[in-house]
């Protein structure tokens, strides 16, 4: 059996995640008694020179800010594993720049399967140096990434949801190293 996962289908499947995260978020709104508690400040890009990613723990902070060129700021909100045998990672990536500009071409990487469909985000890795092993991203039975393709040119302000598909390390492999062209480099864990 064959999955051909087509762009409508990677759409949806972002739009499930979506929907997902919102679900959770209002599932865990509560009767508005927070027993005095303060609510969490979520956490905004830092402007520093990039080359140190912040990593966030608590379930509302993202799992890693990577800074990219052009003011491009990626923001891993989640690596899901999967009972397929696969890992998820969502996100958004961010224009923190003054002009509108493209995700660069890089990040689709250079293989030749999967440059030949287009800009993606199919040169994402994840490493798991324990195992010593690198996982690229998933294809579909035309070569096609199990990851965002064909984003727009973003606007100054604005930002776009990603995703990108895994084979699953082990059980026990729980932080990996996510890698982007173009994007610095961060650990990040995988939950589920």
């Amino acid at each position: 059996m064959s999955i051909r996962f087509t762009t409508k289908a990677r759409r949806g499947m972002v739009a499930m995640t979506v929907a997902a995260g919102l679900a959770l978020g209002v599932a865990g709104c509560g009767s508005g008694d927070d027993g005095g508690k303060k609510p969490q400040k979520s956490t905004s890009a830092s402007k520093d020179d990039g080359s140190n990613p912040s990593v966030q723990e608590g379930t509302d902070d993202p799992l890693a800010e990577l800074k990219g060129e052009d003011g491009l700021i990626l923001t891993i909100t989640s690596a899901q594993r999967d009972s397929g045998g696969f890992v998820t990672v969502s996100g958004e990536i961010k224009n923190d720049g003054a002009e509108a500009v493209r995700v660069p071409i890089q990040t689709r990487g250079d293989e030749t399967e999967i440059t030949r469909h287009g800009d993606s985000l199919g040169g994402a890795t994840l490493v798991d140096s324990s195992n010593k092993k690198r996982y690229y991203v998933l294809r579909d039975t035309d070569g096609r990434p199990l990851a965002t393709t064909d984003m727009p040119r973003i606007k100054p302000g604005a930002s776009v949801p990603v995703f990108m598909q895994f084979p699953a390390p082990p059980e026990e492999t729980a932080e990996v190293t996510f890698q982007l062209p173009t994007f610095a480099s961060a650990p990040i864990t995988i939950s589920g």
